[in-house]
């Protein structure tokens, strides 16, 4: 059965600030939000991007919809630190409230033998998928309304679990003693190991998760009542060019191809974009997931074409509390030393 979002009568429409919105999943869940009279913040990489969403949103909608939310597109770029202080700066001068944060950006290069670099020397999954939005995070945090049901919500991924479906195959998801990390920029991985494109995108959802816990650690310290969700939406496959796997298209076109075809036409394995875009407006709009300290919820296939959304285990490792501890303090130190 599928749950329904809307905004009830008490309620009052929530500024919500999502990375990863252009595109994909979040671009779906923008659409739903919108719909439901939410005010989004969705900052684009450059101009350009800006413009094309735009477009592309107001195209959606009739013109006389009278509940539509507004829409602002700023502009971050979050290969970039100077660019999320940039943007996170001026939204301070602004006094801006946000009522919920979705991390939902998520970058993976499968196939490519070499690293990608972000404009601070860091490894292009790792900076993007981890620490700009730990970075983010650091800086949003003071916005966030503390009265409006406020959330903050990570798209992870059940790859970060040796164990799962996806995480059996190829390397497995490990931080082995973060050792690539305590080396500073230039490391290629964050077990300090030769660089493997798979393997990267696997360890930084691994990250995504053990930050989840620690901010929800942190915020309880503090004596703030923010819940952390982090979800993994299943795998999603889209019959356009756009969403998560434009990057791998690149270095393999026939194999994504193939890929997508058994995945997704032959063995029914994945989701849609709209349908994953529905459960992560629903994170952000149901009362259900108000829950305080963290949880983690999975959309598990349960047979050819069918999911369930349910609150699940994460791996041994994301329950490590010295791993989370370690990836956030060396996550803050090299920051520090990047940024001063």
């Amino acid at each position: 059965m599928k749950e329904k979002s809307s905004i009830s009568k008490k309620d009052k429409p929530l500024t919500i600030f999502i990375t990863g919105g252009s595109s994909g999943i979040g671009y779906q869940a923008v659409l739903k939000l919108i719909s439901l009279g939410h005010n989004i913040i969705l900052p684009c990489k450059n101009i350009h991007r800006a413009n094309q969403v735009l477009t592309k949103i107001f195209n959606q909608f009739p013109v006389g919809l009278s509940k539509k939310g507004e829409i602002y597109t700023p502009i971050m770029d979050l290969s970039d630190l100077k660019s999320i202080e940039s943007l996170c700066a001026e939204l301070k001068k602004k006094f801006v409230n946000i009522d919920v944060l979705i991390l939902n950006a998520g970058l993976q290069y499968t196939g490519s033998k070499t690293p990608r670099m972000s404009s601070q020397g860091i490894e292009l999954t790792f900076a993007v998928n981890h620490l700009a939005h730990f970075y983010l995070t650091q800086q949003i945090l003071p916005l966030i309304d503390k009265k409006n049901n406020p959330k903050i919500i990570i798209t992870s991924s059940e790859v970060h679990n040796p164990k799962s479906g996806g995480g059996k195959v190829g390397a497995k998801a490990s931080l082995g003693n973060l050792q690539g990390l305590r080396s500073g920029a230039g490391f290629e991985m964050i077990d300090g190991n030769k660089f493997n494109a798979d393997k990267s995108y696997k360890d930084s959802k691994l990250c995504n998760i053990l930050f989840a816990r620690k901010l929800s650690n942190h915020l309880i310290s503090k004596k703030l009542s923010i819940p952390v969700i982090a979800w993994a939406p299943g795998l999603v496959v889209s019959r356009d060019n756009q969403g998560f796997f434009r990057y791998s298209r690149k270095y393999n076109q026939l194999g994504q191809i193939l890929f997508a075809f058994l995945a997704r036409d032959v063995l029914r394995l994945t989701t849609s974009n709209q349908n994953a875009g529905l459960l992560l407006s629903n994170l952000a709009c149901l009362s259900k997931y108000r829950k305080l300290g963290f949880n983690y919820y999975s959309n598990k296939i349960i047979s050819s074409g069918k999911f369930i959304f349910e609150k699940t285990d994460i791996s041994n490792d994301a329950q490590r509390e010295d791993l989370s501890d370690n990836l956030w303090e060396l996550s803050k130190s090299l920051i520090d030393k990047i940024l001063r």
